[in-house]
């Protein structure tokens, strides 16, 4: 469900990249902060579970920013 979540939220985020890039900072910021309050709560599991469960969330915070990043880059790209 978290793996569903991040992908939409990704493709939402790269959309909005593109279309308004100054505006996505925002979002992606809040993104960001939500998956890595996660992130902390499941590292709070003690030994290797702590490191299996804060996992997802750091990815996932890792893959917004680079879709929000990739976004704004697509459309510094264009000839217009």
């Amino acid at each position: 469900m978290v793996i569903a979540g991040v992908i939409g939220l990704c493709v939402v985020l790269a959309v909005l990249a593109f279309v308004l890039p100054r505006l996505s900072r925002h979002p992606q910021n809040g993104a960001q902060r939500t998956l890595g309050l996660g992130s902390r709560a499941g590292s709070k599991a003690p030994g290797p579970l702590g490191r299996l469960f804060s996992k997802p969330f750091s990815s996932g915070s890792r893959a917004v920013g680079r879709s929000g990043s990739a976004g704004r880059r697509a459309r510094g790209r264009l000839p217009f």
